[in-house]
């Protein structure tokens, strides 16, 4: 299974002043993971699609950061 969260661990430099950060994360959008389109998806109202930028619920995919992992997969 794939997932959206996804997590690298950055160069740290013995000369760097501040307490480094060992591990970051990012989140890739959920297109990424279909191969093609399929027909028939569910799609938000004119409005909503507005506030989500994208037509199709399948392709929403809000942007929490990483302090935030109970608001992830909520839709408008």
């Amino acid at each position: 299974m794939n997932t959206h969260l996804k997590t690298y661990h950055p160069y740290v430099s013995p000369y760097d002043p501040c307490q480094p950060l060992l591990e970051k994360t990012y989140s890739t959008p959920p297109h990424l993971y279909m191969g093609f389109q399929p027909p028939n998806l569910p799609q938000f109202s004119p409005m909503e699609a507005l506030r989500a930028g994208t037509l199709w619920k399948a392709f929403y995919d809000p942007w929490y950061g990483p302090y935030e992992q109970g608001k992830r997969r909520q839709s408008p």
